[in-house]
C-alpha cells in the first residue's frame, strides 16, 4: 500500500518547528548489497499525486564517498550516470549548477575549488579526512571551513532537515515556493552516520515507460523534507532535481540506473573501501 503524505506543512504560529509531530518511518523491502536499495510508493497531498521514491542507503565505513568532476581539458565537462567510473558502486548528480558550473562551496581531495555560496538555506554535504559525513547548516559553514580537516564538500540548497526537524529557515515567508512540484533528489545523514539518498519518479497507474517517470511531477519541497524525515535523516539537503536528477547503483551483477535528461559538471560517487 502506498504511504499517504498529507501533513507536510510548516507549523502554525502557535507551534514551533521543534515541536512538530515526529515523522513515521516506512517499512521498506531492501535489495541487499554493498548499497542497499528500496522503492517506496507514496501519495502526495490532497490530490494523492502518485510518486515512487528510489532510496539508497550508504554506510560510509564501507563505502568511501567523493566528488567526481567531469573535465574536458581545462574546462568542466558534461557528466551523466553513463560516465560513472567502473569501480563506483553508487553515483548521483551533486549540488546546484549554473551555466558557469557548480554553485557554491566545492572541495575535492582536500583542495578547495570554490568558496562557499551565501544563503540561509545553503547547506553543505561534507566528508572529512576520516570518511565521516555530515550536512553543515548555512550558519555553520564559515566555522567548519576555518576548522579544516575536510576532504570532499559540495554545497546545495535548500536544506530540508536540521537536527531532526524541518530546517527553520524553510518555513520563513517567501523562502521557498511551497506549491511547486518537480522531480526531487535529496541527501540526508542519519544518527548512525549512514547516508540516505532519495530520488523521486512520477508513477501513475497508467504509465508510458521511459516517458512518464521523467515528467516534472513529484514532491513539493516541504513534502521532500517530510520524506527525508521518515527515512531517518536527521539532517538533509536537496540536490539538483528536475532534468538533472539521476542515480546509478551497482550491486554485484545488478546495475540499476535512473537517468536524467541533462548532463551536469559534478557528481558524488561511492567506492568500496
Amino acid at each position: 500500500m502506498p504511504t499517504r503524505i498529507v501533513d507536510a506543512t510548516c507549523p502554525t504560529s502557535s507551534t514551533s518547528v521543534s515541536a512538530a509531530t515526529p515523522s513515521r518511518a516506512p517499512t521498506l523491502r531492501w535489495q541487499q548489497g554493498d548499497v542497499p536499495v528500496a522503492e517506496w510508493e507514496v501519495l502526495l497531498g490532497a490530490r494523492r499525486v502518485p510518486v515512487k521514491l528510489i532510496v539508497a542507503r550508504i554506510d560510509p565505513s564501507r563505502i568511501a564517498l567523493s566528488l567526481e568532476i567531469a573535465r574536458v581539458g581545462d574546462a568542466l565537462g558534461p557528466w551523466s550516470i553513463g560516465e560513472t567510473p567502473p569501480d563506483a558502486l553508487i553515483a548521483f548528480n551533486a549540488g546546484q549548477f549554473s551555466d558557469a558550473g557548480p554553485w557554491g562551496w566545492v572541495m575535492h581531495r582536500g583542495r578547495e575549488w570554490q568558496a562557499p555560496g551565501v544563503g540561509s538555506l545553503a547547506a553543505a554535504f561534507a566528508v572529512d579526512s576520516a570518511g565521516r559525513v555530515r550536512v553543515v547548516a548555512a550558519d555553520s559553514v564559515s566555522v567548519v571551513r576555518r576548522h579544516g580537516g575536510l576532504a570532499e564538500v559540495v554545497q546545495s540548497y535548500p536544506q530540508l532537515r536540521a537536527g531532526g526537524t524541518l530546517a527553520p529557515a524553510l518555513c520563513r515567508e517567501g523562502a521557498i515556493n511551497r506549491a511547486h512540484r518537480d522531480i526531487r533528489l535529496a541527501l540526508g545523514v542519519r544518527t548512525d552516520g549512514h547516508v540516505i539518498v532519495a530520488l523521486s519518479r512520477y508513477a501513475p497507474a497508467v504509465a508510458v515507460a521511459g516517458v512518464t517517470e521523467r515528467l516534472p511531477i513529484g514532491p513539493t519541497t516541504l513534502e521532500m523534507a517530510e520524506i527525508m524525515g521518515r527515512l531517518g535523516a536527521v539532517d538533509a539537503v536537496m540536490l539538483d532535481g528536475g532534468l538533472s536528477a539521476q542515480l546509478r547503483v551497482r550491486n554485484g551483477t545488478a546495475d540499476r540506473q535512473w537517468p536524467g535528461l541533462r548532463t551536469v559538471p559534478l557528481a558524488v560517487v561511492g567506492r568500496r573501501r
